[in-house]
């Protein structure tokens, strides 16, 4: 399971990850600043006070988090079952 072990905010509401398997990236997520629950994030000095939580997410208050593998996503352009291979077989009971 791959895990976040460094974010830092960047300018322009982007964060730059690192992660356990030696992925990093950064992540724009300005598209989301004013929608739901996002609208905190009109503040950016709330946007930049985040927490990495167990390295499975990143939080901003008790409504807002962002999970690791979203973000993965995010960075690399893979697809789901890129990370998780069980996902491509046919007979997954959930």
């Amino acid at each position: 399971m791959i895990k976040i072990i460094s974010a830092k905010a960047c300018a322009d509401y982007k964060i730059w990850i690192q992660y356990s398997d030696g992925v990093e990236g950064e992540v724009d997520l300005s598209h989301l600043v004013g929608k739901g629950i996002f609208s905190a994030w009109k503040d950016a000095s709330v946007f930049r006070n985040f927490q990495v939580k167990n390295g499975r997410f990143i939080i901003w208050t008790d409504e807002i988090d962002l999970c690791a593998d979203s973000l993965y996503l995010e960075i690399t352009g893979e697809t789901p079952e890129d990370i998780f291979p069980r996902l491509r077989m046919e007979n997954v009971n959930a």
